[in-house]
């Protein structure tokens, strides 16, 4: 098997009937051994070798054109009235109305008038027969097939103007679909045009224009005020606010200074900066959100899946009443051939699933992208499906419930040891660690300009602490669990500890020689947000929340009060975290956790859906999460869950809409009170109102 893989992508797909024909045509080429085609981002990946001409003429029967993935694609905006098919639509109608004129001053069989209905059913219906009878011979029955065989059986029978009329409100509904799609992949293609594609490097003493494709690792870029940052990269001279709404979704302008790392597609607000570039550009982190963006909307949803599996089988079994209505009645009942066969082609036009097939995977695109330009990363339709239905939501507390940059409140000393040691030894134990605890007690002694010792043999303690040697002495630092394991803790300081837990601090002993020298508090101040969140989460339908956590339980329970959770859970091992995950699914179903995509990764892959805060700043948290909040904040928190159940209610109102309208044009023919235009109009009709209602979800917010 060929190992040549290539991405293109197109312009001109217009419907998930013509993608479908377009990836069946390309798996005739000899040399392509497999293609994937995403429709929802209009690309196309083929293994094996093709070129484009081999491509293009296999959707020349939709005018598909194809460009490599990393070619710039300038789109000309072409309007309306010279677009070809909106021509010859335009045209049909032209003729169309002339034709009813004519029948109505010189009669409805007039050879004036069927010459004028004949002409607007081939101008119009052109690109529709020239697909619909290849397919009728090769026996493939999909929307062009029906509506070949609708409007040749509407002439055979005389109903000329019916033919014409069906023609023209099919080209029309053609013209939505293809309308919507686009609308909604705008989504992306904004997302795409967010980020510049040259910038002002500097090399030696020259400050150039550099393509950024040609810009390196280690180059500096010069960022002026106003200026849109071209690359990901670290600010090393300056200090500016940047506005990182188009990434994050955050509406305030974040402060930035030397250290601090820019994302490509932010907005340089006032000062000017110099940048070093620290990723590719298709490696930054705008990059990894349209790459991961278009292959969450290639990833079909579980609504999606079914709609599919019930179309394959819907589309045949309509093509069966339709013959069964024409044959069995003038068969075997008496009834007049002509009507019967008119009343079977008003059921073969009123079955065409076309808002059926586009019910689900428009609304699915537009909430995608939506998400995507609110800092939201949602990483495929079952996933947002999944959010839609959650029933529990569970939070790690460091860093998501709280800020994660604790602080150290309490230095106390037991023995005779003055508190000054206490923090020089435990800061020189915990600068190998990795823990925010850790950072916490290196800072204290960094802001007392204590110098740290030597150490030996460091190694961490699983969910509890640390021990390292110094001057020989074996030292422990950790929580008071690690200490009862080692010995008897006298009364006095279990007394102090609780009193600092019951305060919401998290408290670490300090032992030398298996002998409690004093201990350290630590306090992670809760986020602001965070009780505001809860309660919309409440508003919105969650069932439950807790807190899982490693810190002890009064600190946890404190914290819990504070925001009002439905549980805590602490002193919690990884393990634990993932038990307590497995129980919650098979108790409630449907649960969310939620982290900083980097600690607890088996609990945020066990959960139903896992949702990583911080995305923009960690490839860890884009890559495993399912879905990825950019900023590193809880508040697109209650809008992602929101948008999920508005996608869901929609999908459920477009299903239903779409099949409720062909149950009841189908009862209509019975009587014979549908017609052949009243069948398409209904058609039309129901893909409309499917389409606008899918595209609400644009202008989502919470």
């Amino acid at each position: 098997m060929s190992s040549d893989k290539n991405v293109y992508r197109l312009q001109g797909l217009s419907c998930t009937n013509c993608a479908a024909k377009f990836e069946k045509n390309i798996r005739k080429i000899e040399t392509v051994d497999d293609v994937q085609l995403n429709f929802g981002a209009s690309k196309i990946t083929v293994l094996g070798g093709a070129s484009i001409e081999q491509l293009e003429r296999a959707g020349a029967f939709d005018g598909i054109k194809v460009y490599p993935e990393k070619q710039r694609i300038v789109e000309v905006k072409v309007p309306f009235w010279k677009k070809r098919e909106n021509q010859t639509t335009i045209a049909s109608l032209f003729l169309l109305i002339l034709g009813i004129v004519t029948s109505s001053l010189t009669g409805e069989g007039s050879i004036s008038s069927i010459l004028l209905f004949a002409t607007a059913i081939l101008v119009g219906g052109y690109s529709l027969f020239k697909v619909g009878l290849v397919n009728l011979t090769k026996l493939e029955f999909d929307m062009s097939t029906l509506m070949t065989i609708a409007v040749i059986g509407a002439a055979i029978i005389g109903e000329w103007k019916e033919g014409a009329l069906v023609v023209f409100l099919f080209a029309v509904s053609e013209a939505l679909e293809s309308y919507s799609m686009d609308k909604a992949r705008n989504s992306i293609r904004s997302l795409m045009d967010i980020a510049p594609n040259t910038a002002i490097i500097r090399r030696g003493n020259n400050e150039l224009e550099v393509d950024v494709e040609d810009i390196q690792i280690d180059d500096i870029m010069i960022i002026k005020p106003g200026q849109k940052l071209a690359m990901d990269g670290e600010v090393v001279k300056g200090n500016s606010y940047i506005s990182q709404a188009a990434i994050t979704g955050e509406s305030v302008p974040v402060h930035k200074i030397s250290g601090d790392e820019v994302f490509a597609g932010t907005i340089n607000e006032e000062g000017s900066l110099e940048v070093r570039v620290t990723k590719r550009v298709e490696d930054t982190t705008i990059s990894k959100i349209i790459h991961l963006v278009e292959e969450a909307q290639a990833e079909k949803a579980p609504s999606q899946q079914f709609v599919d599996r019930f179309a394959k089988y819907y589309t045949p079994a309509i093509m069966i009443i339709s013959l069964l209505i024409i044959v069995i009645p003038p068969l075997f009942l008496g009834g007049v051939w002509s009507e019967w066969f008119y009343r079977g082609l008003v059921v073969l036009v009123v079955g065409c699933p076309c808002a059926l097939v586009i019910s689900t995977p428009v609304a699915i695109v537009t909430a995608i992208g939506n998400a995507a330009r609110n800092g939201v990363l949602i990483k495929g339709g079952i996933h947002l499906e999944e959010t839609g239905r959650l029933k529990v939501v569970a939070f790690d507390k460091t860093g998501t419930l709280t800020r994660g940059t604790p602080e150290v409140t309490d230095i106390v000393s037991f023995r005779d040891m003055s508190t000054e040691e206490i923090l020089r030894i435990s800061a020189s134990v915990e600068k190998f660690s990795q823990h925010p605890l850790a950072s916490a007690i290196i800072r204290e002694a960094d802001k007392q300009d204590l110098e740290l010792m030597p150490v030996d043999d460091f190694q961490s303690i699983t969910g509890k602490g640390a021990k390292a040697t110094i001057k020989n002495e074996l030292v422990h630092i950790g929580s008071p669990n690690l200490f009862k394991e080692l010995q008897t803790l006298p009364e006095e300081y279990e007394e102090q500890i609780e009193t600092l837990q019951r305060e919401g601090k998290t408290v670490m002993l300090v032992g030398i020689k298996n002998e409690v020298k004093g201990l350290i508090a630590v306090a992670d101040q809760v986020r602001e947000s965070s009780l505001t969140i809860i309660k919309k989460l409440y508003q919105l339908g969650i069932k439950k929340t807790i807190m899982l956590t490693g810190d002890n339980i009064a600190t946890a329970n404190a914290i819990g009060n504070q925001l009002g959770l439905s549980e805590v859970k602490a002193e919690l091992m990884p393990q634990d975290k993932l038990d307590t995950i497995k129980s919650l699914r098979e108790q409630f179903g449907k649960v969310a956790m939620v982290g900083d995509g980097v600690n607890d990764a088996p609990a945020l892959a066990s959960a139903t859906v896992g949702i990583a805060m911080g995305g923009a700043g960690t490839d860890t948290a884009l890559e495993t999460a399912d879905i990825a909040l950019m900023a590193d904040d809880l508040e697109k928190l209650p809008y992602t869950i929101g948008l999920s159940r508005k996608t869901l209610n929609i999908i459920l109102q477009n299903v239903s809409f779409a099949l409720g309208i062909k149950l009841i044009a189908l009862l209509l023919v019975i009587p014979g009170w549908l017609t052949l235009w009243m069948a398409i109009f209904a058609d039309m009709g129901a893909t409309v109102i499917v389409v606008l209602n899918s595209l609400r979800l644009i202008r989502f917010k919470y």
